[in-house]
């Protein structure tokens, strides 16, 4: 099978990031940016979804980490459309529940070159820790806009805000796992259209 994997950098005034990924991985990951809570989630992520990860990120948190978790996304959405390449005999579709204490988080995907996301979550704590937990929209925004796919994430129960996010990022990782899985039923791209 080809290598599906990609390697991205992105450097503005605001951040400097390079990230790669491989997606049939073993769950390895080497996260490294200056906001805690988000390389705790993205080895999560990684673990869960079996793929490899490596972030090497730089940003102006000293403002806030708004601008470093906005363009993680980027890159991560952009390494999984490049990774994926041409799509032809994936299951496009992955559907994944996870527990978390009393947490339930539900992650739908369809790897359409639609993208779209749904977020149906309450987050009770504005922080965890120093970070602000409104840039979970916005980092799964920005990785379905650039890895052009939709995304429906539905938060069933919960009341602890780690627990919830905690249970997104695993039932995340366990969606894309299955949609991207080469299917040997699957002949050609998985779409009426002939092309995704």
């Amino acid at each position: 099978m080809t290598e599906r994997n990609a390697e991205i950098s992105r450097k503005t005034n605001e951040t400097n990031i390079r990230l790669s990924l491989q997606i049939d991985g073993e769950g390895h990951s080497d996260i490294q940016s200056p906001v805690p809570f988000l390389n705790h989630m993205l080895d999560l992520w990684t673990r869960h979804g079996l793929f490899d990860l490596k972030v090497d990120a730089e940003g102006d948190t000293e403002i806030d980490d708004h601008h470093t978790t906005e363009d993680i996304g980027i890159c991560l959405g952009q390494a999984l459309i490049e990774a994926l390449g041409d799509k032809k005999g994936i299951r496009r579709y992955g559907n994944a529940i996870v527990p978390m204490d009393e947490a339930l988080a539900q992650v739908v995907i369809d790897l359409s070159n639609r993208p779209h996301l749904e977020l149906k979550a309450a987050l009770p704590s504005a922080k965890l820790g120093t970070f602000d937990t409104e840039l979970v929209h916005e980092f799964l925004s920005k990785l379905a806009l650039e890895a052009r796919m939709n995304l429906h994430v539905i938060v069933h129960q919960g009341s602890n805000t780690h627990h919830i996010v905690e249970a997104i990022f695993k039932a995340l990782g366990r969606a894309l796992d299955e949609a991207t899985q080469i299917d040997p039923r699957v002949k050609g791209v998985p779409s009426t259209k002939g092309m995704l």
